[in-house]
This record gives structure tokens, C-alpha cells and sequence, in this order.
């Protein structure tokens, strides 16, 4: 198990306005800081963090949603925070039936994901 990942980032007071709009849907808040470093908190682990790096690699990381209106909520607010549309909130049936996610590029290229497992919708494509 992951115990907490981070991401460097260019701008760090940019990149924590973002991640701060960005996760808040997901109740995700920031809550330790260490220089040009915050991890953000979902109300049990501070799990993510961001720190300002000399050198920034765009990368994957998705966030497990509690809802799908958890996830459309995420997706909203991070394009109002500056984020990039990677993928608008929908069903990826390619990945799996009950696989409800949105995609979002944050200001460093980082590709951001929220994710919902629908259980009810990947038991009835098994039904069928």
C-alpha cells in the first residue's frame, strides 16, 4: 500500500491555490507545511503532497471520488482553479464498466484524475 505520494511543481503558492480548489470536492485540505511543501489531508491521512522542484516530470494521480457527483464537483473546480480538460466526467467502459472518472491537466502538466467505482453499473454489464 502507498502510504502518501507528491508531485514537484514550478510555482508553489500557484500550485497549492490549485490543489487546494482543485481537491476540496474530494475533501481533501491542506495540513502540514514544510518550506515550499504542503501535503493535503482527506479528513483521515495527509497522503498528498506538492513541493516546489527544480525539475518537473508530468505525471499520473488519481484520487478515489466517494460519488459521481463527487467527481463532476472535482472536475469543475479544478477548470475553475486553471486546470486543463483531459477527459470531461463520464463512464470509461474501456477500463470497466463502473468506472466513473474526470481527467483534468493541473498547471504543470500533471495529468489529475477523479475516480468513482460504480459496483452497480459493472454488475449489470456482467449480467448481460
Amino acid at each position: 500500500m502507498i502510504a502518501h505520494t507528491g508531485l514537484a511543481v514550478r510555482d508553489f503558492k500557484a500550485a497549492k491555490r490549485f490543489y487546494e480548489r482543485a481537491l476540496s470536492p474530494l475533501g481533501y485540505a491542506p495540513k502540514m507545511e514544510h518550506g515550499e511543501s504542503t501535503g493535503f489531508n482527506d479528513g483521515k491521512n495527509t497522503d498528498f503532497w506538492i513541493g516546489k522542484g527544480n525539475t518537473v516530470e508530468p505525471t499520473h494521480v488519481a484520487f478515489e471520488a466517494k460519488s459521481k457527483d463527487e467527481v463532476e464537483a472535482f472536475y469543475r473546480a479544478a477548470l475553475a482553479a486553471g486546470g486543463r480538460d483531459n477527459g470531461g466526467p463520464g463512464y470509461r467502459r474501456d477500463y470497466w464498466p463502473g468506472y466513473y472518472a474526470a481527467f483534468v491537466y493541473d498547471l504543470d502538466g500533471h495529468n489529475i484524475e477523479a475516480v468513482w467505482y460504480d459496483y452497480d453499473a459493472e454488475h449489470a454489464a456482467q449480467s448481460e
